[in-house]
């Protein structure tokens, strides 16, 4: 194991490090972890592990990075350039890409991890409020402001809006992982957040006239 461990390029273990991080986070929960743990998982020393990472809560940190993290600075880079030309189609586009990349359970198991140590390491909480669920509802709140003011959407609350937009993506993570059974119905990410679009715009799009006329 020696021979081999040397042979490894510097530049992979990281990468190594935190694959074995996430199994043993999965498995066996994040506080009950520990960082020899881990370093055995991924055939290093102790020591070898704390020169890439100085704690198990920075590699929890690195994987919401490698995950949920992009997913938000994507919707991030698309409420950018959708804002002006046309929020609709940007806030369908996040939500398929939204969907569909977070029913990967390699993407999904960092944000659950997450929600299921939370209580126990408010830090954790802080870190992932701050950076992915802000910079996601940033996004969001970008592209319902901007349609509101072009007369795409009627006038909305919008941190009601923004819930509305959130909460399916949570609960098809949650109903597809920690809660998943045998006879769910498999349904299509992109057909999901089509479906899903439409029941959210019937609400945003003002109403006809002969309507707002009652």
């Amino acid at each position: 194991m020696t021979a081999s461990i040397r042979r490894r390029r510097p530049e992979a273990r990281p990468e190594e490090i935190l694959a074995a991080a996430l199994d043993a986070f999965t498995q066996t929960g994040f506080a009950s972890t520990r960082v020899e743990d881990i370093a055995r998982r991924a055939g290093l020393s102790k020591g070898a592990v704390y020169l890439y990472f100085p704690s198990k809560e920075a590699m929890l940190e690195a994987l919401v990075e490698q995950s949920a993290a992009r997913v938000a600075d994507a919707l991030s880079d698309l409420a950018e350039a959708g804002a002006e030309l046309d929020p609709e189609v940007a806030l369908r586009t996040g939500l398929r890409m939204a969907l569909s990349t977070l029913s990967r359970p390699d993407i999904s198991a960092a944000p659950r991890l997450i929600l299921a140590e939370a209580a126990r390491f408010p830090d954790l909480a802080q870190y992932y409020r701050q950076r992915v669920i802000n910079v996601g509802q940033a996004a969001l709140t970008r592209l319902i402001t901007a349609g509101m003011d072009q007369g795409t959407f009627r006038p909305v609350h919008t941190p009601v809006v923004l819930r509305a937009f959130m909460g399916p993506v949570l609960a098809h993570v949650l109903v597809t992982t920690l809660f998943a059974q045998d006879d769910d119905p498999d349904l299509d990410p992109i057909e999901l957040a089509d479906q899903l679009a439409d029941l959210l715009f019937h609400g945003l799009k003002p109403a006809p006239p002969h309507h707002r006329e009652r």
